[in-house]
């Protein structure tokens, strides 16, 4: 099974420990307890961090969940600066047991980074959105005509997961359904869309597929002349 590599190094301290377990602990019972002890958490680091393969459906104007899990709610609210108006939401809850890499939305260029430290909130409750500790990136289209349309997706640190992996920089190219890092140990991620450029295709308590399912579909010509602000 493919690994994400930022799960490699804590695999390798895992794999050293059920070694030394196995040969330096005494022989008995003390041993095998040890043993079962690091190799659960061996087979749940093996399980956390696995990366499997994911082939995004057709249609470029489709954006598709940038995170596995629960679709925890879809709401129309006020948007960071990027955006600059309101947006649709849609946010996504991951448990432990959720493959945790986190897959580009569309394609497109990683225009706007913003790191906002914060609290260590449950993701799911209320104030988490904007309270907890966040990684946002700011990302413009590459997608036939919504060049240039500016969205955000949002990675939330949570109450147990405290370690947000993005190692992006301003400029990179984005390809739908890629990798591009993770958030270790359970927690939250969001897609915002300018108001009236797509609409939600999920329902509140879906299961969805990092990278495969679809979340919204952009919507053309849009009424709302906030891109064409952001364009001119």
């Amino acid at each position: 099974m493919p690994i994400a590599r930022w799960g490699l190094t804590t695999i390798a301290v895992l794999t050293v420990m059920l070694a030394l377990a196995l040969f330096l602990v005494p022989e008995g019972l003390a041993r095998w307890l040890t043993a079962a002890v690091v190799g659960l958490l061996w087979l749940f680091s093996i399980n956390f961090f696995r990366n499997p393969a994911r082939h995004p459906p057709p249609g470029a104007d489709r954006l598709v969940s940038p995170a596995d899990g629960v679709v925890a709610d879809i709401e129309t609210v006020e948007a960071p600066e990027f955006i600059a108006g309101r947006a649709l939401r849609i946010g996504v809850f991951m448990n432990v047991f959720n493959v945790h890499v986190n897959r580009a939305p569309t394609d497109a260029t990683v225009a706007w980074l913003h790191y906002a430290p914060g609290r260590f909130l449950d993701v799911r409750h209320p104030s988490a959105s904007h309270a907890n500790e966040a990684q946002n990136i700011g990302l413009e289209l590459n997608v036939p005509g919504h060049e240039g349309l500016r969205i955000i997706v949002r990675q939330l640190a949570g109450l147990v997961a405290r370690r947000i992996v993005c190692p992006c920089t301003l400029g990179d190219c984005w390809q739908r359904g890629a990798v591009f890092g993770m958030i270790k140990f359970g927690s939250r991620l969001e897609l915002w869309i300018p108001e009236g450029r797509a609409e939600a295709v999920v329902s509140i308590g879906q299961r969805v597929r990092a990278g495969e399912t679809v979340l919204a579909q952009l919507i053309p010509n849009p009424s709302n002349p906030q891109q064409e602000a952001h364009d001119g």
